[in-house]
């Protein structure tokens, strides 16, 4: 016989299964579409169109071809711009009969007046048709362009799609009117899109998200921790059944991305529900999602408030527009009243900033100058990397040959007349005495481009373009370099050029800023990433970075081909000038 007790306690376990199922049941119920969801006859609707997209050779990915959607709401007339909205997997969101449902939750809320007046636009990822026909299958392209960072996606909608879109329809160009929106991986795709481009894309509508470690999106709560924020809203959603696999977990990976949101002042919202890797709750909550995306519409979204380090303790202004029209600036450097200095090899010319930010021509037909430097006496180097010289400009146009042996890429003098600079052609960091006699210093960094002393110039940094990390050398008293370390950890995009790791300068609190590919990215002494920098225009190549300005406490910055200013709450520190002891690190 079996015993009574074991009799209640499997008694007591089919009853906690069966209330278990029960709850799951309910919890599947919860997920239901509400009215916003269903056609109603009583409001205009709008219409689908099929479209196909297949890429060129020139493509940001080549050989691609894909099927899109456009969803036109009867409301637009083309007298004026409509806002737009891009899915991502956007064949799964246009069936009036689906989980999705996205066209029939448009017109119900542009009938009403929740959102405004929205073209869509459905893409789906990219595949390689097959030469060998159906014997072979196709390179399937979702991933690759879904789940890695950087802006070759962002791109490829910008540049490439959506111009087919916007040459038959009227749509805003303000990124307060384009909202972006996915689910799993195609949620990476659309935050990333956005986080790349906020010039385009500002509302963002992520379900079960993909931030995780399939291609790198793993590293995004901590990119949006120390990133300057950038004006975008968030809508994150995710069930606590969601996948757990080789690549992370996506519940704990979704509300690390919701915690680096608050951390960084951003406006977020999250609907977190019980639901897996599916998009039940994701559909439910679509129409909710939508009213709060496009809430105060076409009031702009802001910026996130921001980190407190970045807010209060760096951060005092916005960039400013120095000058632009150039052909490729760089090479910057200011001298001890805090006058800036530029050069535009393309162009052949070198410019000065003076401290009332005019900005004049310095020299013509200057021979494809490159790197700028002062020495201790205020003396202004230009190199000259094509004809490997160094010269003293003098006078209006006087120049003084220094070395004829220096294809010098960025140089600095430090206090004791001796000036150092790398030359990417050898895989070299040199310095050159007061009588223009080089000597090689050290061999073997990839493409060693820029460089600076910390303030107490006992150690020299080297940014390696194509490299994650910068290089950190002790300075011996002889002025040689000793105990090479790869040091200075930087972040990187999904980029086969590396970090773009360009121009280099430090401050007086030993911070290190570095212009590179995804910003400025600043480094305590210890050689962490403690911020970014947004760059002024998103894409642009920054090359250069000094302080300046009568207090040098002004960020300069060459990108693309304008040059930048911005205040902070530092002073940068001059090699040129007697050394300085910065405090401690926190270690």
């Amino acid at each position: 016989m079996v015993p009574r007790s074991f009799r209640r306690s499997l008694l007591s376990a089919f009853v906690a299964l069966g209330l278990a199922v029960f709850r799951a049941a309910a919890e599947d119920n919860d997920y239901v579409l509400g009215p916003d969801s269903q056609v109603d006859p009583a409001v205009p609707h709008g219409f689908v169109l099929q479209q196909a997209f297949n890429a060129g050779t020139n493509s940001v990915f080549p050989g691609t071809s894909r099927d899109y959607w456009i969803y036109v709401p009867r409301q637009y007339t083309g007298d004026k711009p409509a806002a737009l909205m891009v899915f991502q997997d956007g064949g799964g969101y246009i069936s009036p009969t689906g989980q999705w449902r996205v066209p029939v939750v448009f017109d119900n809320l542009i009938a009403k007046g929740e959102m405004p007046v929205t073209i869509g636009v459905f893409v789906n990822p990219g595949v390689v048709p097959s030469t060998l026909g159906t014997n072979a299958l196709p390179r399937y392209n979702r991933s690759y362009e879904y789940d890695g960072l950087g802006d070759a996606y962002a791109r490829f909608l910008v540049e490439e799609l959506l111009p087919e879109v916007t040459s038959r329809y009227l749509i805003t160009t303000s990124a307060d009117g384009r909202a972006i929106a996915g689910s799993s991986s195609g949620a990476i795709a659309a935050f990333n899109a956005a986080w790349e481009r906020p010039d385009q894309f500002r509302r963002i509508f992520s379900t079960i998200g993909t931030y995780v470690g399939l291609r790198g999106a793993d590293v995004f709560p901590t990119l949006i921790r120390k990133t300057e924020p950038k004006p975008l809203r968030v809508y994150l959603q995710d069930g606590y059944k969601d996948q757990d696999i080789y690549g992370g977990n996506w519940w704990i990976a979704n509300q690390a991305m919701l915690s680096a949101l608050q951390f960084a002042g951003y406006e977020v919202t999250n609907k977190w529900g019980t639901g897996g890797h599916d998009g039940k709750q994701g559909g439910s909550i679509l129409p909710d999602a939508m009213r709060w995306l496009w809430k105060d519409y076409p009031k702009p979204v802001k910026a996130g408030s921001g980190a407190k380090h970045l807010a209060a303790g760096l951060i005092d202004g916005d960039w400013q527009l120095v000058g632009q029209g150039y052909q490729f600036p760089g090479g910057l450097a200011a001298d001890a009243a805090g006058a800036v200095y530029f050069t535009d090899p393309p162009a052949n010319r070198i410019y000065k900033v003076a401290l009332d930010g005019a900005v004049a021509i310095l020299r013509d037909a200057a021979d494809h100058p490159q790197a700028m430097a002062v020495t201790p006496d205020g003396r202004v180097l230009a190199s000259r990397p094509a004809t490997r010289g160094i010269v003293e400009l003098e006078g209006k146009a006087g120049e003084k040959i220094v070395s004829t042996d220096a294809a010098a890429k960025a140089m600095v003098v430090r206090h004791t007349g001796t000036t150092y600079f790398t030359d990417p052609a050898a895989h070299a960091v040199k310095a050159m005495d007061a009588k223009g006699k080089v000597t090689t210093l050290d061999t073997g960094i990839e493409f060693p481009s820029g460089l600076a002393f910390s303030p107490d110039q006992s150690l020299l940094y080297v940014s390696d373009l194509v490299g994650q990390l910068i290089y950190s050398f002790q300075v011996r008293d002889d002025g040689t370099l000793a105990f090479k370390q790869r040091y200075f950890h930087l972040h990187m995009p999904d980029d086969p050029r590396g970090s773009g790791a360009d121009g280099l300068c430090v401050d007086t609190a030993g911070r290190l800023y570095v212009a590179s590919s995804v910003g400025v990215q600043f480094c305590d002494q210890a050689g962490r990433v403690n911020g970014i920098l947004n760059k002024p225009e998103p894409g642009a190549w920054a090359s250069s970075v000094c302080f300046g300005g009568k207090d040098r406490d002004e960020l300069y910055l060459a990108a693309g081909d304008k040059v930048w200013k911005r205040k902070l709450k530092a002073k940068g520190a001059s090699a040129f000038e007697a050394p300085i002891v910065p405090p401690a690190p926190r270690l």
